[in-house]
């Protein structure tokens, strides 16, 4: 059996090494090593990034070698590997012969910012800060200068876990937000309606206390909540998974956080127990929590999947939800896809930090000089048809915690899947759009487009992109008048994005109507004048002028 433990593997780059000079000629040689083996072996991840984009990063991070500090050298590796956007091939900074260090903080980004939701009793007083600056650099600036060190599956992903990756000095140097590695941090912050700074010390001998991104309760540290108080989804954290009972609700919640087997009962055993408790009780309704769940062996799968499809009374639409989020990946991301493609589950919640179809097992690759780990993906997981893969699965429901919910142990997630009314409520947008373009209802479906896009229910829903891709059927199908209806309608909704221009523009060039396709070829230039957009908009008036 395959297994994805992607957890084991991924925390252990936050346990400290012991320190071994490595010269920098073999440094060089390890990046060798590792392009030959990438080349040769593990070609197959040249998806996201091409084998020439890879190339030229080697090269370019190859003569910069000798100028770099070993802490450099490090974050430069994560750079390379993170370019192939596997969540599961990364680089193992713990087993790295670098020593590192860590801010005793835990981070969390709500949609409100980033903020220290626990640290280690001597920094109490920052608990529940947002973090407005780092070394005066705007967190959102300093977010997007750690983001390519992250092994980024997608922008969930990233939420996930770039707070590992901030509270690391030499990852802050490295990529340019300290001007020197400095162990002393300067945080600008905001609590209370005060702003203030902060400067926290690393030390490479704490590590944070957390369980499944959450901290643990320790005397030696503070969190934000108080755990004597905890929602659902954060109670029981020393069991993998627990059900309860909601009678006033008629519901049953369940929190299932790895695809492992509970050491106290198998999942086919409390899965059994569960099924058998919904069919001898008032239960309407039942909700199955992953949010917090980062896979483990996709083939204990099975028996919740079967499970919910043996079971009518709660296998329907307005009675099952799963609750999905920033952590739900690898085996979790493969019971999602079942989940989506065999009941009728609805989704609440973030976005999985997973792409619906993707590499997951990795082989341990170790470094010939250095002895430091890469982790590279070998097997392609493929639960969905390749036209329905996407960077994350989307909730029907979209929901996120802000801090101040969080803090107070409210859980809106599980509030929105317990208040759920069908009234109005779309489960496929765009299987609704295109039946009343097939109904040629038109002016329905301009309006509908644009409630639906206004919506907050369906933040996360790509409609653009979805517009985009049906207009592109319809033109490869010929029908070239439904497309431009399509392309145009997009423009509408979407008046500042070049690409949607781009494409108006393609399908008057199809349809004959060469001075529309000029004008909205240089709208899109307009849009995008440095961008790949605004380059493909050039191109095309290059041939269309060619072609006349």
């Amino acid at each position: 059996m395959k297994k994805l433990f992607f957890l084991a593997a991924f925390l252990l780059l936050w346990q400290l090494p012991a320190q071994q000079k490595i010269s920098s000629t073999q440094w060089q040689e390890d990046l060798r090593f590792l392009q030959e083996t990438v080349h040769k072996d593990y070609s197959f991840l040249f998806k996201k990034v091409t084998a020439a984009a890879f190339d030229e990063a080697v090269e370019e991070f190859h003569k910069e070698i000798p100028q770099m500090q070993d802490h450099e050298v490090l974050v430069g590796f994560g750079r390379i590997i993170g370019m192939f956007k596997y969540g599961h091939t990364s680089v193992s900074f713990s087993e790295s012969p670098v020593t590192y260090h860590k801010l005793p903080l835990n981070l969390y980004q709500f949609p409100d910012g980033l903020y220290i939701t626990g640290a280690y009793k001597d920094y109490a007083s920052l608990v529940g800060a947002k973090i407005t600056a780092i070394e005066g650099m705007p967190t959102k600036e300093a977010l997007k200068a750690i983001y390519p060190v992250v092994p980024v599956e997608n922008e969930q992903f990233f939420k996930a876990y770039a707070g590992l990756y901030m509270v690391i000095p030499e990852v802050l140097h490295a990529q340019g937000i300290t001007e020197t590695l400095k162990q002393n941090i300067s945080l600008s912050l905001e609590k209370d309606g005060k702003s203030f700074n902060s400067v926290v010390n690393s030390d490479g001998n704490l590590d944070t206390p957390v369980q499944y991104g959450e901290l643990k309760p320790e005397s030696d540290w503070v969190g934000v909540r108080d755990q004597s108080q905890n929602p659902l989804y954060l109670k029981n954290l020393d069991k993998i998974y627990y059900y309860e009972y909601l009678p006033e609700q008629k519901a049953v919640y369940v929190r299932h956080s790895q695809i492992q087997d509970d050491p106290s009962e198998n999942i086919p055993s409390f899965y059994k127990r569960l099924f058998e408790f919904i069919d001898s009780n008032d239960v309407e309704r039942l909700i199955l929590d992953v949010r917090l769940n980062g896979g483990g062996n996709n083939y204990k799968n099975k028996p919740i999947v079967t499970g919910i499809i043996e079971h009518p009374k709660i296998n329907q639409i307005g009675k099952f939800f799963v609750i999905i989020g920033r952590r739900t990946f690898s085996a979790c991301q493969n019971l999602v896809n079942e989940l989506d493609n065999y009941t009728n589950a609805i989704f609440v919640g973030e976005p999985t930090g997973e792409n619906i179809n993707f590499y997951g097992d990795n082989r341990r690759v170790e470094l010939p000089n250095s002895k430091m780990p890469v982790y590279l993906s070998f097997a392609w997981w493929q639960d969905k048809p390749q036209w329905e893969n996407g960077e994350y699965t989307v909730p029907h429901l979209a929901v996120e915690s802000t801090f101040a919910e969080y803090s107070a142990n409210e859980d809106p997630v599980l509030e929105t899947a317990l208040s759920f009314s069908s009234d109005n409520f779309i489960i496929d947008p765009m299987g609704y759009l295109t039946q009343l373009f097939m109904d040629e209802k038109y002016e329905l479906l301009a309006t509908e487009a644009q409630r639906l896009g206004k919506d907050p229910t369906y933040k996360f829903f790509n409609f653009e992109a979805e517009f985009n891709k049906a207009g592109y059927q319809m033109m490869n199908a010929g029908q070239l008048e439904g497309a431009v209806f399509v392309f145009d309608m997009n423009t509408k909704l979407f008046p500042e994005s070049a690409n949607a221009w781009d494409s108006l523009a393609e399908g008057y060039w199809k349809s004959g109507d060469l001075v529309k396709a000029k004008e909205y070829y240089n709208k899109a230039i307009s849009l995008d004048p440095n961008g790949p957009t605004g380059d493909n908009a050039r191109r095309m008036l290059s041939e269309m002028e060619g072609e006349h």
